[in-house]
This record gives C-alpha cells, structure tokens and sequence, in this order.
C-alpha cells in the first residue's frame, strides 16, 4: 500500500517528457508540472533532478504547493516556472559559482552573494540581483525614496543611494529591478536640460537677465508652487552681451521671446546714464573710458573717435557723489557699463608689518703709563689728560693748598682709575679704564593699504643740518641755507596680491639715528633696504640682516723704551676694544580680503595696546595716588566724556554729599507715604 501511494505522488510531481522535437540536429525536452497540496521540499527536489541542479535548501524552507502549468514548457521557461514558485511563497535562489543553488527565504537574498549585472547583461524574471545605477542629472537623494516604494521591499527588495558618486544600488527580483532602471533612466533624461544661447544687439545682458529674472518671481504674497526642474536659470555672459538660458523647452522658448522681443533699438540717437560707484574712484574710471571709448565700434561700424559719433560720447564725473555720467549709443553704453561693473570691485587690502631687531655688544680696556719732568716727557694724552696737566695742578696745590681749581680741573677730565707719584722734579702716572655697553632695539613698523597702492610710514624726527652759508667779503648780510632731514623709522611699501594668497611687494626700510657730530656737521647712521620680495600670506620672511664683529687694538709706545721686555710696559698706551653687532629685518604681509579679517586684526592691536595700559594703571602714577592714567575703552564702546573726570576732589566730594543728601530725602519720603497709608487703612 506504501509503494503504491508513493507511485501516485510521483506521479503528480514528477515533471513527465511528454515529446521532443529536433531543430537544427539540437533536441530540446518540453515539461508540465501539476501539483496539489505537494510538500514544496519534494517540489524542488524533482525541480532539481530533472534540470540536473545541486540544490541546497535552507531548513526554514517548508510549506505545502498547489500549481499547475496546461501548457508544455521548454527548459529555460520550467526553470522560470521554478523561480516563479518560489517568489510566490516567499523563497529566492542563490546561484553560487560552482552551479550549486541555495533556496533561502527572500528576505535573506539582499545579503547573500547574488550576481551585481551591469547593462550588458540580460537578467529577467525573478532571480535576484544587484545593480549600480549611474545618475547624471538628479540627486539621488531625491531619487531614492520614489524607488523604494516602487520595490518589494518586504520580499527582499533594497534601494540605496550614495551621494558621493550619485550612484544608485538596487537589490531585487530581476525584472522589478529592470524596471526601477528604466524608471532611472526616463526620471535622469527628464533632468538634462538643454540650453539656448541669445546674442544681444542693442540691450545688456546683465540688464536683461534682471528683467526676466523679476518676471519669473511670483507675486507678493503669494508662494512659489513651480517644480524646481520647470524654473529656467538665466546668465549672463557680459564678455560677449549673451544671455544663456537652461530650463524645460517650452520654458525656454517662452522667455527667448520675450528676450527678443525686449532687445530692441532705442528710439531716440542714443541715452545717458548715471553710474554711483561703490569702490573704484570715479575720475580715475573716467580716464580709462575714455580710452577704451576709442576702439569700440558703435552700431553704424565706425569707431567712437569718428566725428559722425565723437559728439554723441559725452563721459564726465562727479566727485561729490563719485559717479560717472555717460551718454552714449546703446552698444557702446552696454560696453562701457560692463566695464564698470568689472572696474568697481572691492580691492583686497594687506597689513604689512616689519620687525626690525638690533642687538648690539661693545667692550673695551685702556691701560697707559705716563712719565713727566719739567723739562717734557711721555706724553700719550689718553682721554683728553695728560701727566704734564696732573704734575702742574699738583705743583699748584703745593704752592698754595687753598687753591684747589686746578685740581679739581683735571680730574673732572679724568675716566677709570689714576695713580701717580709726583716728586720734586719728576712723576709718574697709571690710567686704567674699562668700558662695556650694549643695547637691544626691537621696532614693529606695521601700516595697512590697497593692492596696487603705495603707502609710507614714518616715526621720527626732523633734524636740521647745514647745507650752505654766504657772506660776502664786508661780511655784510650773512646767512646759511638749512635742510630739515626725516631720521627714525621709515616704512615704504607697495604691494600686489598675485593669485592664491601670495603677495608681491617693493620695500624701502630704512633705519636712520643720530651717531655724533665733527666740526662740520652731524654724523648720520643709517641702515636701509631696497628689494622686491614675493611673500605668503600670513608668513615671516627675511628680507635684510647683518652680523658684524669687530676687534680693535691700538699701541703706543716710547720708541727703544716701549720695546724692552716686560719693562716696555712702563712706556706704553695700550688700547683694545670689541664690537658686535647684530641686525635683521623680518616682514609679514597678510591678505585682507573681507571685514572679519580685518575686524580681527585690528581687535588684537586694539588689545595689545589697551593691555599695556591696563598694566600702567595698575602700577598708578608716582606721588599722584588720585590719578589714573588713560585707558582705551574696550573694543566696540564708544569713549564718554564723564563730568566727573574733570573735577577736583572737593568739587567730587561735594557732589557725592549732595547725591547721598537727595537719595535719603526720596527713602524718607517713601517711608513716610507708606506708614500714612496704613493708618488711613486702619
């Protein structure tokens, strides 16, 4: 009875061959299927045997079939008939390389290894895929949550959107994903929007999209409901007077007539306009349209400078309100109002800020040994005083002991340390001196000014020097010829800000100080640089420096005497000295190009300075205790004038008394009312 009902089932499952038939010497078997209430394990397993597939079911594969195919099926559409079965009941097919299949649950599909096909490749019925979409002309972002709508999402279908490539991924049955692409591609055509290029002949193109571009805006109060890929985009090519125009054809042809409608010779010969400038000065702008005038063709093809078109031209400006006032024909109007567009822009402005540091070291000894009789002797003369000068105001002293001038003379002129002896008729003198010096000089010149525009600074003072003087042989109407000359700091520079954020500058530094004088003039020292140096933005760079050192050693001496070994040096003046000196200048040069670069810069100056003062006035003011030294106000405050400040302190005094006077009176006042008003309540 077993054997007999497995008979029966395999009857009814088993995909029977019922003909075949011969095409080109190639057979092909035809199959039908019928199945009722059949297990679908059992279902694909016959599936499997009669197509010849390894295939590998999933343990949550289970449920009971009923499907039944009239007609006779080739193998490629059983094996679709098979796929079909499955997606019904909610399985897919895995195809690994080896040719086995797996049938897992649908769900699970989207993350196992199915195919990812590509154009080329023909996917149909309801295998699984992968497919990578190009987009070109939408966001996918946008395009993404129409699609996953459209896809089985439950069954295992997946969308997904990557915005770096604008690509889409579609996971899916394959002819659902076919038809998402077909989707894609008609959505991505519908975005490619073609463009119409309108030459202008007598209108200005930036003029023209300002129109249309108003006609386009809805009304007010009202909101704008228009599809983004209906709105038209209009530019404006001012090189060449076009108008560029994107959008929906019929968007486009709509506003092409209306382009051409409004481009359109002026009625009269020609017309005037007045031009306000924002930036650019406006007799500098005039100068420039004026030359360029001249080569510009008017609309009869003669130039500007003809006589039939000189009189028509007329270009003036008004410095009060920095305008120009142009009357001209319309093609050459819209010219030079293009160029004015283009000459009246805000120019990028730099700080240039130099460092100059010296650093300077000077040392130096002096030891001399000084002989003296009355009849003469050594006589060195180091610093201004010599032992014949000591030995007379000695004498002097001797002679008279009140008499202390010319002692007193002498060793005013006297440096270092001195010893002598002085006899009757002879004396000795020792002068040792020892020097050292050194400073440290930091100076940071800084100055703002305009790309391409010169600017200098100076800290300093004038100086008078002696250029000329005439008398005449009487020496009647004497008189000299003076010139004041600038010393201190000098700054001159002008900068070009090339492209990107580097910046060409001509540098004049200089560094002049008073360095004493002779019995012609003053003697100037001054440290200068001249170069042209190409800077980054916001970096320090070098542009001039010296380091000098100097040793200098001076000997005199008593000839045959000064040359004795070891007792020459009681015949010797000997003098040494050292110098070093040390000098860089550095320069930084920052690009500012809008207000906060600027604001920035100048609220770390403002706070350097106000810092600065904050620490002197805690410091006070030496023997003025009720004094405060000034202090900026803090940035953005606007500086008060406060009567106070101007007062003494009994004018403050008083005024404090009669201010604490008024405040009691109105608190008395107030407490009066109040206890009067709950006795009137009692």
């Amino acid at each position: 009875m077993k054997n007999k009902v497995g008979k029966l089932l395999n009857l009814g499952l088993l995909a029977t061959v019922l003909s075949v038939s011969h095409i080109s010497a190639v057979s092909a078997a035809e199959y039908s299927a019928s199945f009722k209430n059949a297990d679908i394990n059992e279902f694909i397993n016959i599936v499997g045997k009669n197509l010849k597939k390894t295939i590998v079911l999933d343990p949550t594969v289970r449920g009971s079939i009923n499907v039944r195919s009239y007609d006779l099926l080739n193998e490629k559409q059983y094996y679709q008939f098979f796929l079909n079965v499955l997606e019904v009941y909610g399985f897919a097919i895995v195809e690994m390389e080896s040719g086995i299949i797996k049938v897992i649950k649908a769900k699970d599909a989207k993350v196992s290894a199915i195919p990812v096909v590509d154009d080329g490749q023909q996917f149909r019925g309801d295998e699984m895929v992968t497919r990578v979409v190009p987009v070109t002309n939408v966001s996918v972002r946008e395009l993404a949550p129409l699609l996953r709508q459209l896809n089985d999402n439950a069954g295992g279908g997946n969308v997904v959107h990557y915005d770096p490539s604008n690509v889409i991924m579609i996971t899916g049955r394959a002819a659902v994903v076919n038809r998402l692409v077909k989707i894609i591609r008609r959505v991505d055509k519908a975005g490619d929007q073609e463009v119409d290029i309108i030459k202008l002949k007598y209108a200005s193109a930036l003029e023209m999209v300002k129109i249309v571009s108003s006609i386009q805006k809805p009304a007010a109060g009202t909101k704008n409901t228009t599809p983004s890929i209906l709105k038209p985009r209009l530019v404006a090519d001012e090189r060449t007077n076009s108008l560029i125009i994107s959008g929906e054809k019929k968007t486009r042809a709509r506003i092409v007539k209306l382009v051409k409608t409004l481009d359109d010779e002026l009625k009269n010969s020609g017309n005037t306009r007045v031009f306000y400038l924002k930036y650019a000065n406006a007799k500098e702008v005039v100068s420039v349209l004026k030359g360029v005038s001249k080569s510009i063709e008017n609309k009869d093809g003669k130039k500007a400078g003809s006589k039939s078109s000189r009189s028509e031209l007329s270009i003036e400006s008004h410095e009060g309100t920095n305008s120009i006032v142009i009357s001209a024909q319309p093609a050459l109007m819209s010219s030079l109002s293009s160029i004015i567009r283009q000459l009246d822009i805000r120019r990028a402005q730099v700080l240039v800020e130099a460092i100059i540091v010296e650093v300077s070291e000077d040392d130096g000894i002096n030891l001399s040994v000084q002989w003296a009789t009355p009849a003469g002797g050594t006589q060195f003369k180091d610093n201004g005083v010599t032992t014949g000068d000591v030995i007379g105001a000695a004498y002097q002293v001797r002679n008279d002991e009140d008499d202390l001038d010319a002692v007193v003379n002498v060793i005013g002129k006297l440096a270092g340390g001195v010893a002598g002896y002085v006899g009757d008729d002879w004396g000795v003198m020792l002068q040792a001196i020892s020097t050292n010096s050194s400073s440290n000089i930091l100076a940071t010149p800084s100055l703002t000014t305009l790309d391409n525009e010169e600017a200098s600074f100076v800290v300093g003072d004038e100086v008078p020097v002696l250029t000329g003087a005439t008398s005449s042989s009487s020496n009647d109407n004497p008189f000299q010829t003076i010139e004041r000359k600038e010393i201190g700091i000098k700054l001159k520079v002008t900068p070009q800000i090339n492209d990107g954020d580097a910046v060409q500058m001509v540098i004049e530094q200089e560094v002049s100080t008073i360095n004493g004088s002779t019995s012609v003039d003053i003697i100037f020292a001054t440290r200068s640089v001249k170069t042209t140096v190409l800077a980054k933005s916001g970096e320090t760079i070098v542009i001039g420096g010296l380091i000098d050192e100097k040793v200098t050693e001076t000997v005199q001496k008593v000839p045959l005497l000064g040359d004795i070994p070891w007792l020459g040096h009681l015949f010797k003046s000997t003098k040494s000295s050292t110098e070093k000196r040390n000098l860089m200048i550095f320069l930084r040069a920052t690009i500012i190009r809008d207000d906060e670069t600027m604001r920035n810069l100048s609220t770390r100056k403002y706070g350097l300075i106000r810092d600065v003062q904050l620490g002197k006035n805690e410091g006070g003011i030496n023997l003025m205790p009720n004094s405060n030294a000034p202090v900026l106000p803090e940035w953005g405050k606007s500086q008060e004038i406060n009567p106070a400040d101007f007062m003494s302190n009994k004018e403050r005094k008083k005024a404090e008394k009669a201010l604490n006077e008024k405040e009691q009176a109105a608190l008395t006042e107030s407490t009066d009312d109040a206890d009067k008003s709950a006795q009137e309540e009692q």
